[in-house]
């Protein structure tokens, strides 16, 4: 079953995590210095934070996929959309976790991320002007950290 994703960019970011869980009744499942995410069940969303953006509001939505395969039915769905918006990332590195990811913007420009996370990582994205930060996190939280492409995509 997928996973409806919103990402805020926000200003406060303390400030934004105590509004949010007041309203959501519920605590982050993930805090970092400059992110904040709730994976609620009810309703299931994976509703994040962060203060990387240039402006606050919404950054961009998406689709959380539980599998592979649900990740290859949303591709699916978002050539059949629009194939010219397609940008498909493939393995990469964001907002703490590594994914599986592609992307497709709406007629508005509205950024739809479509993602199946693999696992956690101790670095908001893995690219080029932080390889070494995470050699020192990578001992220290045993997560192996793969090189892929910076990408302009990212959730920041």
């Amino acid at each position: 079953m997928k996973r409806f994703h919103v990402h805020l960019h926000v200003q406060d970011l303390n400030t934004s995590i105590a509004f949010y869980n007041k309203l959501f009744d519920a605590l982050p499942s993930r805090v970092e210095g400059d992110y904040a995410k709730w994976m609620l069940e009810d309703p299931r969303i994976n509703f994040a934070i962060s203060t990387r953006g240039n402006k606050e509001g919404i950054d961009h939505l998406g689709f959380q996929a539980d599998d592979v395969e649900e990740l290859a039915g949303l591709m699916e769905r978002a050539k059949n959309a629009d194939l010219s918006s397609v940008v498909d990332e493939g393995n990469t590195t964001c907002c703490y976790a590594r994914s599986e990811k592609h992307w497709v913007t709406d007629p508005q420009g509205i950024a739809w991320e479509q993602f199946h996370t693999l696992g956690s990582i101790p670095l908001f994205n893995d690219s080029v002007e932080v390889k070494n930060e995470a050699k020192a996190s990578e001992a220290k939280a045993n997560v192996p950290i793969e090189a892929v492409a910076t990408s302009k995509a990212c959730c920041g």
